[in-house]
């Protein structure tokens, strides 16, 4: 039997990820209705299974040390939340793992920026293939904070803004 609440994990890790990465380096809200989608708590206030565990991932990624935070807003979401340095440097590094590789008529500058972890969470996000997702965010987890040597991307004589 497939465990759909490790793919719901990394959807919710992926999500999460991204929605900090767009925000970099702006410290932002993050509700978990932003990545599980609406919840409406029972009789007694009690939240779903599902907005728990994607609170739950929100925290796991703290305590692991791929965002920070200031504060949790009620069992809604967290505030003030940024990417740490580590997670930054991961998103941004080339991948090993390609959901999709850049059109051959695409400007190299253009092209290594779509081979990085941070393109590929989004293509496989896209995709709708848990599979997918996990496999992606299983690579992500599963890798050292490490710089990637981008390869040799040629510039312009005179980029166009440049001074002379």
């Amino acid at each position: 039997m497939a465990d759909i609440h490790i793919d719901d994990f990394c959807r919710d890790a992926a999500l999460t990820l991204l929605h900090l990465y767009s925000a970099f380096p702006r410290r932002t809200s993050l509700y978990v209705e932003d990545i599980a989608g609406p919840d409406e708590p029972d009789d007694v206030g009690l939240h779903s299974d599902r907005h728990m565990a994607c609170l739950g991932t929100m925290l796991w990624l703290a305590e692991e040390g791929y965002i920070r935070y200031e504060a949790m807003v009620y069992q809604d979401g967290i505030d003030q939340a940024v990417l740490t340095g580590r997670s930054f440097t991961l998103l941004s590094s080339l991948s090993d793992v390609r959901y999709e590789d850049p059109a051959p008529e695409m400007p190299a500058a253009v092209a290594v920026e779509k081979m990085t972890l941070v393109e590929q969470i989004r293509a496989a996000l896209r995709s709708g293939e848990s599979r997918k997702v996990t496999a992606i965010m299983r690579y992500l987890l599963s890798s050292p904070a490490t710089v990637s040597r981008l390869p040799d991307v040629p510039m312009p004589d005179n980029p166009e803004g440049c001074a002379s």
